[in-house]
């Protein structure tokens, strides 16, 4: 899909992967709601692009756990611009570490990585089918295919998020609808330091994980690879090729590929602890 005049939104769109694809889709030529819990942050990021696009963006408030204020985002962007034409369920948590303490955490952590693409699919999708068109991009992770050192609750949500998109694209993809699942590793976002903020072992090794794995890239180019992949209207977005290789060895050899991850994890936490 060109995005050239088309509708945007973009949540968690207040900094990193989300500003950074929202500033790139108004270059292209879409009008864009760029959305994010921390209103502030989103504001910035409109004022920033309206610099040189004047119009093309507005900023919201909002928390995708909450169904009622993703509807208020689509009606926001029908109002502002016209009917949404792609939606870019980006918005994240890292969840708490390890299996966390209170499920109250797992449930804030289902809720924006899971439940809020569901969410917002139930109310675009009719919409999308009578029109005969209408894109999802899902931000997961690389995580939600070879799982991550650290949160239970990251791990399994992205991985959730992964299925979700597939579910969506087996089940519309010749009905008009796209679907595209980002899954990049090492991103400078302050997700990425998460771990290493968090004050336990575990959340530092996880976050030595990723940025030991691979380049650690800005927001800017993978935004690059994801239009790219739209103008290809490709279902897995791999900023970091290496990711496939890795995924196909874990599914030639389950059984090595943990034993491998295990090892990789005791000597993360050697290296934290020595640290």
């Amino acid at each position: 899909m060109q995005v050239a005049g088309k509708i945007a939104v973009v949540t968690g769109g207040g900094g990193g992967i989300g500003g950074a694809l929202a500033a790139r889709l108004v270059r292209d030529g879409a009008r864009v709601v760029v959305a994010d819990l921390d209103a502030e942050a989103a504001a910035g990021v409109v004022a920033a692009i309206g610099e040189d696009h004047p119009g093309a963006a507005v900023a919201m408030g909002a928390d995708v756990s909450d169904a009622a204020q993703i509807e208020a985002l689509i009606a926001r962007a029908e109002s502002e611009f016209g009917p949404v034409d792609l939606y870019f369920a980006n918005a994240g948590v890292a969840g708490p570490v390890g299996l966390g303490d209170d499920d109250k955490d797992w449930v804030t952590t289902i809720d924006v990585n899971l439940q809020a693409h569901v969410r917002a699919a139930r109310l675009l999708v009719p919409g999308w089918l009578d029109r005969g068109e209408g894109y999802f991009i899902s931000t997961a992770s690389a995580a939600g295919l070879l799982t991550q050192i650290g949160s239970a609750a990251y791990s399994v949500t992205k991985h959730a998020a992964v299925g979700f998109a597939e579910w969506l694209s087996v089940t519309y993809g010749d009905r008009g609808i796209r679907v595209s699942c980002l899954c990049p590793m090492g991103v400078e976002t302050k997700l990425l330091r998460a771990g290493e903020n968090s004050g336990d072992a575990i959340g530092e090794a996880a976050t030595r994980a990723v940025t030991s794995a691979g380049a650690v890239l800005t927001p800017e180019a993978v935004a690059e690879v994801v239009m790219a992949a739209l103008d290809d209207e490709r279902f897995l977005i791999l900023p970091h090729p290496e990711v496939l290789d890795m995924y196909r060895h874990k599914g030639a050899d389950y059984d090595r590929w943990l034993s491998g991850m295990r090892r990789y994890q005791r000597q993360l936490l050697n290296d934290v602890a020595e640290s």
